[in-house]
């Protein structure tokens, strides 16, 4: 529940060591869940969360004592490395590993596939730090981006995606050529090996990532993987495929899905060589065909897991399940709400990466809701997208005094009870207007309906804040 996991992340929160050592006004830790609640209501910008925060909802829910200002929020949080934030994922990642949650992501034999890609977090032509990329142009101009390689475990059948900690692609002092994705795949797998050392993975990525470097990476971290492998890139590969035919060491395979009326066609082939630099890695490779009555779709891809006819099918939906971190990672994240290309703050030294994790964080703990949470579950299927079910949890939280976030998504899912005023009249007084002590009356005994959530305004406005909301 969204409860328990903010108190995770606040106790998390509390053992980051501060890097200021004078006394300060406000601490680290509620600097850092005040951060954290703002991306978890989806605030716009800093700015609005500074206009619209409700200091008791703050308190009662995410655990806040004193909330900053944006200034001296991107102030304390500049100089926060962002490896202390790394416990706070892993804290999270194994409470689903304890609760059973991640049973329903096992993909293949005990395995979970882990999906790899690089995406931009910052662009600017102006604003830059040391560690920003530079991207220079034919008229050369210059522009400054902040990337990172985003990791999220993911399954065909699950619309639910556990992101894993990104890792920042930016250059490190005294380095003059810009990082890269393969370089940060590098740490990551490393840092990954660290973090889940048990951890059965098949990692899935796109075409470029199918070289002999970063494939001898993986079985170093023993690490399983699934990787795209496009015929413009790998000519070689695919005229060994060809001889491999023309021997009779190629295997065919078709499936035929008449209630969707498509037609699952397989070319598969073990061990060939991946380049003609790289003679000694092998790989095995699958071609598939998805034919329908309108079009036809052609992916391919190479692997370490030996191909047969009893799981090429699996292995293609795990092959085409990358793009959910595109689709329900990525995507998700810039267009539902999250404003993941948003600039809150670039700093000086790591303000733009933080802010990055703690987004991430904060959607981490949204899909634990959304794999485990039932009441989460019930308040997305009844509004119908995850936008909305933002707008209306920032439309309460800003209005009504809350006692937890349960209280919130059952309002939600259940709707504000809406009360019925009676008013009394003094036969002394017009029949029309009732008495100002029957009025009072009233507001008392609505404040105090059971299931009716306070409003945290003046008595007066009770009717009309209640009736909106239901």
């Amino acid at each position: 529940s969204a409860d328990a996991l903010f108190h995770l992340v606040r106790s998390g929160f509390a053992n980051i060591p501060d890097p200021r050592c004078e006394d300060v006004d406000i601490s680290l830790t509620d600097t850092l869940m005040s951060a954290f609640a703002m991306f978890s209501l989806k605030a716009p910008s800093l700015l609005a969360f500074d206009k619209e925060r409700a200091e008791g909802n703050l308190h009662t829910i995410y655990g806040i004592q004193h909330v900053p200002c944006d200034t001296y929020m991107r102030e304390r949080l500049d100089p926060v490395s962002p490896g202390w934030l790394r416990p706070l994922f892993t804290s999270v990642f194994r409470q689903l590993q304890r609760g059973k949650a991640l049973e329903a992501m096992q993909f293949l034999d005990g395995h979970y596939l882990l999906a790899l890609d690089g995406t931009e977090s910052f662009s600017s032509q102006t604003i830059h730090c040391a560690a920003c990329l530079h991207r220079v142009h034919r008229n050369w101009s210059i522009t400054y981006t902040q990337q990172m390689l985003g990791a999220a475990l993911i399954h065909p059948d699950q619309r639910a995606v556990i992101p894993l900690v990104p890792e920042p692609i930016m250059n490190r002092d005294g380095t003059d050529k810009n990082d890269c994705e393969r370089n940060a795949a590098k740490r990551f797998v490393a840092k990954l090996r660290q973090d889940h050392p048990h951890l059965k993975c098949i990692v899935t990525e796109d075409s470029l990532s199918s070289n002999a470097p970063h494939i001898e990476t993986l079985q170093d971290y023993a690490l399983h993987y699934i990787l795209g492998g496009k015929e413009g890139d790998h000519a070689y590969l695919f005229q060994q495929v060809q001889a491999a035919e023309h021997a009779g060491h190629v295997s065919y395979y078709e499936r035929h899905d008449r209630a969707a009326r498509v037609v699952h066609r397989f070319r598969f082939v073990n061990q060939v060589p991946l380049n003609a630099a790289n003679a000694d890695v092998r790989v095995n490779f699958i071609e598939y065909w998805e034919i329908g009555q309108t079009k036809v779709q052609h992916f391919s891809w190479v692997t370490d897991l030996r191909v047969s006819q009893r799981n090429v099918y699996q292995l293609m939906r795990g092959g085409r399940a990358r793009w959910k971190i595109e689709n329900e990672t990525f995507n998700t994240l810039k267009n539902q709400g999250y404003h993941f290309e948003h600039n809150y703050g670039h700093g000086e030294q790591h303000l733009s990466v933080v802010f990055t994790m703690l987004m991430m964080l904060a959607f981490l703990v949204d899909q634990a809701q959304q794999l485990c949470c039932a009441l989460f579950q019930a308040v997305w299927a009844k509004l119908g997208s995850k936008r909305l079910l933002w707008e209306r949890m920032r439309a309460l939280f800003y209005t009504y005094a809350l006692a937890s976030m349960r209280q919130l998504f059952e309002a939600l899912l259940y709707g504000l009870k809406k009360p019925t005023p009676v008013f009394g009249f003094d036969s002394t007084s017009s029949p029309a207007m009732p008495s100002v002590t029957a009025f009072h009356s009233t507001t008392r005994r609505l404040s105090s309906g059971v299931g009716t959530v306070l409003p945290q305004a003046h008595p007066k406005s009770v009717f009309r804040k209640t009736s909106e909301y239901c």
